[in-house]
């Protein structure tokens, strides 16, 4: 019951976004939720949508141009380009608790709007693969987030989440992340596995962090698809596909360690006093899905497991993403 409230929320949250289908490209509908997790609880990471739609830009695209006047980027070699909307919310673990609950998280909304900048760089047998986001957006009571909730949990009669008053202020973000991986490919019994070490950043002063990991996938047809569906804090990632080519599927696996210098949904508001708590700075994920491809859809499901994110927090989290992607 609580996994298909929080899908049902995050539909109605995005269905009043208008998204240009315009030209070719791929739009995907992400919905994170620890209900997917069988957790149960509304409490830490709560609930989370993202609507991206990917695209190649065209040869006097205006992402082209930006290429050009970034470091280590060029317009022509960009191999894809996304707009990004997203809307996320964190509580502590008892929302019934109308005081401030001060070893467990602040309550915070987060709206947030970008684009990214995707290449592929072909080798003889492995590739590389880097993405660059741009996000904008605000933390606090100008996210939404709390009329969201409070009006969601009346019309499913679910609690009635009653610590608000204390989320974190508003605050505008400006947040920029790169991620670069490596990825092998070999043959197994009639299937595919690839695998590969990958690297990233954050810097901001919603997120700044160093990332390192690895990822693993195993199924039919690698070839047509692309990437790992990413996981908060990370932006929607470049999970794609080639479209038209009938059935396929591949079960994927990552580890992924982060060094936390920054995160704003713990650390607080930066210019003014308000709740917040000891971050952890190291801290790591495990990610396993299987996602699901036919003609110009694909659905996959992942299930995350996250070590503590600060020092008085009780334990792990996790939670599960459900995606869902279709060409246009």
């Amino acid at each position: 019951m609580q996994a298909r409230r929080a899908l049902w929320w995050s539909v109605l949250l995005v269905a009043s976004v208008p998204v240009s289908a315009a030209g070719s490209g791929l739009l995907t509908f992400k919905s994170e939720n620890d209900s997917y997790s069988n957790n149960g609880d509304d409490g830490h990471y709560s609930n989370g949508v993202e609507l991206i739609w990917a695209f190649e830009p065209g040869s006097d695209h205006w992402l082209r141009g930006l290429a050009e006047r970034l470091p280590g980027w060029r317009g022509v070699e960009v191999d894809g380009g996304a707009y990004r909307f997203a809307h996320q919310m964190y509580t502590p673990d008892d929302i019934r608790a109308p005081w401030l609950i001060e070893d467990d998280r602040p309550y915070a909304g987060l709206l947030l709007g970008g684009v990214s900048l995707f290449d592929r760089i072909p080798h003889r047998g492995w590739h590389e693969v880097r993405s660059l986001d741009m996000d904008v957006g605000i933390v606090g009571p100008a996210s939404g987030a709390e009329v969201i909730q409070r009006e969601f949990h009346e019309v499913v009669a679910a609690n009635e989440p009653l610590g608000w008053d204390h989320q974190l202020d508003n605050e505008p973000v400006v947040n920029l992340a790169y991620e670069h991986a490596w990825i092998g490919r070999f043959s197994l019994d009639g299937y595919q596995v690839e695998y590969g070490p990958g690297i990233g950043f954050s810097l901001g002063n919603l997120y700044t962090y160093a990332s390192a990991g690895v990822g693993l996938r195993f199924g039919e047809n690698l070839e047509r698809s692309l990437g790992i569906p990413a996981i908060a804090p990370a932006r929607g990632g470049w999970a794609s596909f080639r479209p038209d080519q009938g059935f396929s599927w591949y079960a994927f696996a990552s580890l992924e360690g982060r060094y936390m210098a920054r995160n704003l949904l713990l650390d607080g508001n930066t210019f003014q006093d308000s709740h917040s708590v000891e971050r952890e700075e190291w801290v790591g994920d495990a990610l396993a899905g299987l996602a699901l491809t036919w003609d110009r859809w694909q659905l996959s499901c992942s299930y995350a497991w996250r070590t503590d994110e600060f020092v008085t927090q009780d334990s792990h989290d996790t939670f599960g993403s459900l995606t869902l992607s279709r060409w246009f």
